[in-house]
């Protein structure tokens, strides 16, 4: 749960500190933002439904961990930019960028046993590029860190606000 928490946190700072340079990202696109941070994480779904079972099913190939890269991202983004009125699409399929890149961002950094992270760019490229290994998804300090930023944020946001 903690990686969730961040995912949003990241989000949500990204987006409100955007929102100061350009006034038309109000809290209605940073709740699209931060939604969006969640995107790379529907490949969960093996959680509940294993990938194996689905291949089984559909009777072909299938990994849920494709929906954890940068094709799959877009694909999603771009639904999401298809579901909401032409005149929204730009601004919102800006702010679902945004949310998305920055979880695929954020989980390129962790630790994995390897030193090499995912195919962070896949279907682009199949490198597993190496990754610094800063944290594990369960630790707990990223979200009391990223916590306290988005407090930060959140209270120069309120002092910035028109009153």
């Amino acid at each position: 749960m903690p990686d969730l928490l961040s995912h949003a946190l990241i989000a949500y700072s990204l987006a409100t500190i955007a929102s100061w340079r350009y006034d038309w990202i109000t809290r209605p696109y940073v709740t699209a933002a931060m939604a969006s941070a969640f995107i790379p994480d529907m490949a969960k779904a093996a959680l509940v439904i294993p990938s194996a079972r689905v291949a089984q099913l559909i009777g072909m190939p299938f990994d849920w961990f494709g929906l954890h890269t940068l094709g799959a991202v877009v694909c999603s983004v771009l639904i999401g930019v298809v579901l909401i009125s032409q005149h929204e699409r730009r601004r919102v399929g800006l702010l679902l960028s945004l949310g998305a890149s920055s979880h695929l961002l954020a989980d390129a950094l962790l630790r994995k046993p390897t030193g090499l992270s995912y195919p962070l760019l896949w279907p682009l490229s199949r490198v597993y590029p190496p990754t610094p290994g800063l944290y594990l998804s369960t630790d707990i300090w990223p979200a009391v860190v990223l916590s306290i930023v988005a407090a930060v944020v959140w209270s120069v946001d309120k002092r910035l606000a028109p009153t």
